[in-house]
């Protein structure tokens, strides 16, 4: 029998990046971030792994981490984690001195400690980008140091089979390796991409026949079949729709979003109206025939192809590739805080089934 590698996901959220893993096989045994609802979220997707709320910016926690695994006989094959780096977000102002740059320094001194085969880190694009790539080049020679060989890639989501414009880059470290990590190729060719209304379209319209927007209910069923092959394997091991609540936008949004075409956003507006908005995302209307922007944390400046309303938490996840049995806890806010800051699964699978050829079990 193969040996079944085992993963710890640091900063984990609701675990994107570890139920990536856990699709493809690996034991995932512990999530730890400092998120309540997002804890409640991982424990619940991802088998039998343990969860733990702890503050990393705290080195000594690293401590509690290790004397976990000890005290269960784990030995760590696989540490990833997604630390938050928001000084080098193109989302956000561009601070090199914020102290979120550091975080990342807790995988380090966990590596350090538990020796595992592999780390996986991922992060903004911003990383490879920003002050001549100064915060790749810090990892790339902080994780040289204790032993491991990183390689960096910027990975963009529709290439692997994912319905939203999401750049990524993966970091991938192998432990006292002459081999560096060759990441996989794209398998999706543009004209082929994944489009939201192959990814959303069987999802219950939360609308009524004369156009009003209702919440739903908690649990909902399908109203159709599966239209897609991106669908089918959504609803693989789901018998219903949660997480599926509307929300009703105000008169003026309402009045707003009904003059956007698909695919447009605010500069659509006629002249007047135009003015009041200043956000480049402001009242963006997906289209129907291309892959989603990249789902945010809950600016409700998106909006369905179709429908008058921003994308339920349950489209978003379908957009960012959770599965519909992946179910979110906590209040609304906290589930689309969720679904935005994840890793998209699929893409964390990808990563995590070329890692096998590396593992020594």
């Amino acid at each position: 029998m193969k040996k079944q590698f085992t993963c710890v996901d640091l900063f984990s959220g609701a675990g994107g990046l570890s139920r990536g893993f856990y699709d493809a096989g690996y034991n995932v045994v512990l999530g730890v971030d400092f998120d309540d609802a997002a804890l409640q979220t991982f424990k619940a997707n991802h088998g039998n792994a343990e969860t733990m709320k702890l503050d990393l910016f705290d080195h000594n926690n690293i401590n509690v981490i290790v004397d976990f695994l000890k005290e269960k006989n784990i030995e760590l094959d696989v540490l990833v984690g997604g630390p938050p780096c928001q000084g080098f977000s193109i989302a956000g102002p561009r601070d090199m001195n914020d102290k979120r740059n550091t975080l990342y320094l807790a995988m380090v001194k966990l590596a350090a400690t538990l020796k595992p085969q592999a780390v996986v880190l991922e992060n903004v694009p911003g990383m490879l980008q920003t002050n001549g790539g100064i915060g790749a080049k810090r990892i790339i020679e902080d994780f040289a140091e204790i032993g491991y060989k990183m390689t960096p890639k910027l990975l963009y989501a529709p290439d692997y089979g994912i319905p939203q414009i999401r750049k990524r880059v993966f970091f991938v470290g192998l432990r006292d390796s002459e081999t560096a990590f060759e990441f996989p190729e794209p398998f999706v060719d543009s004209k082929d991409y994944v489009t939201c209304e192959d990814a959303i379209s069987d999802l219950p319209s939360l609308q009524t026949s004369d156009g009003e927007i209702v919440y739903g209910e908690e649990i909902q069923e399908y109203e159709t079949e599966p239209k897609t092959e991106y669908q089918k394997m959504m609803r693989k091991n789901s018998k219903s729709v949660r997480n599926h609540i509307g929300s009703i936008p105000i008169e003026k949004t309402k009045k707003m979003i009904s003059l956007v075409p698909e695919g447009k956003n605010y500069k659509a507006l006629p002249e007047e109206y135009r003015g009041m908005y200043k956000y480049h995302e402001a009242l963006t209307r997906y289209n129907s025939k291309k892959p989603s922007l990249t789902i945010n944390t809950g600016h409700r400046s998106h909006f369905h192809y179709k429908y008058n309303r921003i994308p339920t938490v349950r489209e978003s996840a379908r957009l960012q590739s959770f599965p519909d049995d992946f179910i979110f806890y906590g209040n609304k806010s906290q589930q689309y805080k969720q679904v935005g800051n994840a890793v998209p699964p699929m893409l964390g699978q990808v990563v995590a089934k070329k890692l096998l050829e590396y593992l020594r079990g």
